[in-house]
């Protein structure tokens, strides 16, 4: 069973911050001292593969190693909102969750918890968790951690946000992110293959996010060439159209808005053009808070 021990030098995410997590010391993520959560429901607004009818078995957790200034789930990843709880509560929450009917188990934000993470699946296998493990992240992920979840996670959900490194540092003090995500994608590629989709639902493989931006559309086209060239046919895209100006969004002139219906065409243009339409492309009506859960505890 992996340990818990790392968390004593944390070195989990690309911030090295090497602090003491388990003695309460805390380093950029503002987490320490265990697993904080804040909801674990069935959640129908994934892509239709990872929801499904019955709903992807969702756990919300708190806290994150970026500082993204649009965050539509701030209240968790910034103000840290959500209770504390241990694996074997964690390991029930899972199971929980399959008894409900979910399609899967959706880690939302899991970078900073994957020592408990792996050892909470560990448990709950014992006890008969046999539903897929979804593993929905920002991508500013080290490979040596990803390669952690070796048989652990069956599906990656990953955002590939920027091509940019000062775009990156602008939106999400998030230095080299585009170095870090893109190697942390090949890893989960690598890790479970080819993608795999029973009766309409997902059991493996990678789903790249990418959210489009007010004013970068260009550098979505590099995201998206990147892709293109290292992993059309492996993967399936989600292009998102649902950008809203939260959070601290509106300090920021050029992304106080949502993405004109002629931004948004360039880029869905470009992924036609270029065979990358194996996954989802949003619709521009998508671009509301609707998508946003409340953050009530429920299922904790």
């Amino acid at each position: 069973m992996f340990s818990q021990e790392v968390l004593r030098n944390c070195r989990i995410c690309p911030r090295e911050c090497g602090v003491n997590r388990i003695e309460g010391e805390m380093g950029f993520c503002k987490i320490a001292g265990g697993i904080k959560v804040a909801k674990a429901f069935l959640h129908f607004w994934e892509e239709p593969c990872i929801s499904g009818k019955n709903g992807s078995g969702t756990v919300f957790f708190s806290g994150c190693n970026m500082s993204c200034v649009f965050c539509q789930n701030y209240e968790i990843s910034q103000m840290r909102f959500g209770v504390f709880i241990d694996v074997n509560k964690l390991a029930t929450i899972f199971l929980n969750l399959q008894s409900k009917g979910a399609h899967n188990i959706n880690l939302v934000t899991p970078t900073i918890y994957v020592p408990y993470i792996i050892e909470a699946i560990d448990i709950a296998r014992e006890k008969g968790l046999r539903i897929p493990i979804v593993y929905n992240t920002s991508s500013y992920e080290k490979p040596e951690t990803i390669e952690l979840l070796r048989g652990y996670v069956d599906i990656f959900l990953p955002d590939l946000k920027y091509f940019d490194d000062e775009i990156a540092k602008k939106y999400s003090n998030a230095p080299r992110y585009f170095e870090f995500a893109s190697k942390s994608i090949l890893k989960m590629v690598e890790l479970v293959g080819d993608v795999v989709i029973e009766n309409g639902i997902m059991k493996k493989g990678v789903v790249i996010r990418h959210l489009v931006l007010p004013m970068h559309t260009n550098d979505s086209i590099r995201v998206l060439s990147w892709i293109r060239d290292n992993l059309k046919g492996k993967v399936m895209l989600s292009l998102m159209s649902q950008y809203c100006p939260m959070y601290r969004a509106k300090e920021f002139k050029e992304i106080s808005r949502k993405i004109t219906v002629r931004e948004y065409q360039k880029v869905v243009n470009f992924v036609i053009e270029n065979g990358l339409d194996y996954g989802y492309i949003q619709d521009k009506e998508s671009a509301t808070d609707r998508y946003t859960p409340d953050f009530d505890l429920e299922g904790i």
